[in-house]
């Protein structure tokens, strides 16, 4: 479950993950409340610094944001041929910032912590009896915990086209990604349900409803 956790003994990974989380929110905020191309360079210094500072080789570190600073370029990109280069700079810094400092607290938090911090959140919610607090953070770990594996699998699709020598096309990527990811989603649900995991949520609920 800790595929994107970094061990380390950092002041970051020493902090609390509610107060990372909740300065991460803050952060998220202010950046989009700022469009100063100078203001959110010097956020994206501070992530770059927070980030590279874990401890990690500058090769791995800049590998595990690969594919998601490919996307803030191309949406940028987008970005520049429908709008202003103002609009386009500050879409990626203010992205890229955001991703480093992202990146920082989930290197430095445990799948488990996420969790059990985005379960209290949604307590008001279940008291409400609108959602299950675990459900939801049973969901968010299962996305934290796959897209690593998501990604891992596109890379060996593509690697197992370009050995057999067939063309690498959208479609053909997509397809098998897509089946292998929803029979992973059944064999999870199957295991889920095998250990009752949602039986125990809705017996609680209702045996506190009667009470």
């Amino acid at each position: 479950m800790n595929a994107l956790f970094v061990e380390g003994d950092s002041w970051l990974h020493r902090l609390s993950p509610r107060a990372k989380l909740l300065a991460l929110m803050a952060i998220s905020i202010l950046l989009f409340l700022s469009r100063s191309p100078w203001v959110l360079s010097g956020a994206v210094a501070a992530g770059a610094t927070v980030y590279l500072q874990l401890g990690m080789p500058f090769g791995k570190a800049i590998g595990r944001l690969r594919s998601v600073l490919l996307t803030i370029a191309i949406v940028a990109l987008l970005s520049f041929a429908v709008n202003s280069a103002e609009d386009a700079l500050v879409a990626l810094l203010r992205l890229t910032a955001l991703t480093l400092f992202a990146a920082a607290v989930t290197a430095t938090t445990g799948v488990g912590d996420f969790i059990d911090e985005i379960t209290l959140a949604a307590r008001p919610l279940e008291t409400l009896h609108i959602l299950q607090a675990a459900d939801i953070g049973l969901a968010v770990g299962l996305v934290i915990r796959f897209v690593p594996e998501i990604l891992n699998r596109y890379a060996a699709i593509r690697e197992a086209h370009k050995a057999r020598g067939l063309p690498l096309r959208p479609l053909t990527l997509a397809v098998p990604l897509i089946i292998l990811t929803l029979k992973d989603a059944d064999n999870i649900a199957a295991a889920i349900d095998a250990r009752g995991f949602r039986r125990q949520g809705m017996h609680g609920r209702t045996k506190n409803s009667s009470i």
